[in-house]
């Protein structure tokens, strides 16, 4: 079968995002691309050019059906619907933009372009398919009985997960591994497995189709692309970019209030964040989510920051969601529980470990109507953008520091 089976299919912020998008910025023309971060692997000398585009021609051949707009319908946040109808109209509607695949010296160049209202939504979903068919690929290469062993690995590693974990009640997570996912069948697995083994800590999963076939709550606010994009949009001085920042804090409250006010952090360095959300925003927002850099210095960094503005950092929240291991997990929440309201956003090691090393794929927006984007984050392997752009934003937004950490995920 093929592995996109529903454009539900997609990490839930996908729809969060997008209806801000649609209700703001539907018609900003915006190009997305693939990234390798795992540069000694060679994708198209594991993945057939032909297979992939087989799988992204069926993704573009999906349409929303009734009963996935009424599950979308249905979703809300505190008592309040969270889509309007108009945007589940456009939803309907909805056909992926096209893509231009090449492959160039054993990599693959894809990128998608078109309205950011449509284009939005390819991120997840050819992460997804790439990453199952390399993996795919890789099980080819085995025999019959070697694959079951592949298969028998994944269930004693999730087993050790979840006999651990039931020592630690206190501990909260999300499944946030449909990015970098062994197989759409495995997460799907891995989610049930922990629904039933794990039901008082396991709340959610960010895999928006995952959550409608088992019953679970999908969960996902915003991501690094809005404040990347913003400042194409903002482009006309040093300023404007520098304000764009908060442009989209303010957008998103505007849109969805407390419910969703979880913020991320790093994506011009989490120093640059604490100096420019306001003691207002701080008061009445949820939390932040971490997602580069040492986890550890960035949770005392956000609990000095609220004590900074006289506000308890009990009643915040924290979500740790950068290539989270379990020991990781163990050890933030020995340092943090009680100080801050805790979870965890647990991806790649989640969902795919098999026993095989994950590779780190990504697809990021890079350009805003021919403006090209940046990312800075508090690790610069996780930088996107032309040396010249970065050295440029880094200047615009104060980021001094060079930390580099090799990434595994």
């Amino acid at each position: 079968m093929p592995i996109i089976q529903s454009l539900l299919d997609v990490d839930f912020y996908k729809f969060t995002m997008g209806q801000l998008v649609f209700l703001r910025y539907r018609d900003v023309p915006v190009t997305y691309a693939l990234t390798n971060r795992t540069r000694e692997i060679r994708l198209a000398s594991v993945v057939d050019k032909a297979e992939l585009r087989e799988e992204l021609d069926h993704a573009r051949s999906l349409r929303f059906n009734n009963s996935e707009l009424h599950y979308l319908r249905g979703t809300n946040e505190y008592g309040d619907r969270m889509f309007s109808e108009d945007y589940l109209h456009f939803l309907r509607d909805l056909k992926l933009p096209e893509y231009d695949l090449e492959e160039i010296d054993g990599s693959f160049e894809l990128r998608f372009e078109g309205p950011w209202s449509e284009a939005i939504y390819w991120e997840t979903l050819a992460l997804a398919l790439l990453n199952e068919l390399y993996y795919r690929n890789l099980l080819r290469k085995l025999s019959s009985f070697e694959r079951d062993l592949v298969y028998a690995e994944g269930r004693v590693r999730l087993a050790h997960k979840i006999r651990v974990l039931r020592e630690h009640p206190e501990i909260e997570f999300v499944d946030f591994g449909t990015r970098r996912r062994f197989s759409r069948e495995w997460q799907h697995y891995v989610d049930r497995t922990l629904a039933e083994e794990l039901p008082g800590q396991f709340v959610g999963t960010s895999a928006t189709e995952s959550a409608l076939l088992h019953g679970l709550v999908p969960m996902g606010t915003s991501a690094h692309e809005l404040y990347m994009v913003m400042s194409g949009i903002m482009h006309e001085s040093e300023d404007r970019i520098r304000a764009s920042h908060n442009q989209v804090l303010t957008d998103w409250w505007e849109l969805y209030g407390w419910g969703l006010s979880v913020a991320v952090t790093d994506t011009y360095g989490s120093e640059f964040f604490f100096q420019d959300m306001t003691e207002a925003q701080a008061s009445v927002w949820k939390g932040l989510r971490h997602d580069s850099g040492d986890p550890f210095e960035f949770g005392e960094r956000a609990v000095r920051f609220y004590e900074q503005h006289g506000i308890d950092p009990r009643k915040k929240l924290l979500i740790f969601s950068d290539g989270l291991e379990l020991d990781t997990i163990l050890r933030l929440s020995e340092r943090f529980h009680g100080r801050v309201e805790l979870s965890f956003g647990w991806g790649t090691n989640l969902t795919n470990d098999m026993g095989f090393d994950p590779i780190a794929i990504v697809v990021k927006a890079v350009e805003v109507a021919g403006r090209r984007t940046v990312k800075l984050s508090d690790n610069l392997a996780k930088a996107s953008g032309s040396k010249e752009d970065i050295a440029r934003f880094k200047r615009i937004f104060g980021h001094g520091h060079e930390h580099v950490e090799a990434l595994r995920y």
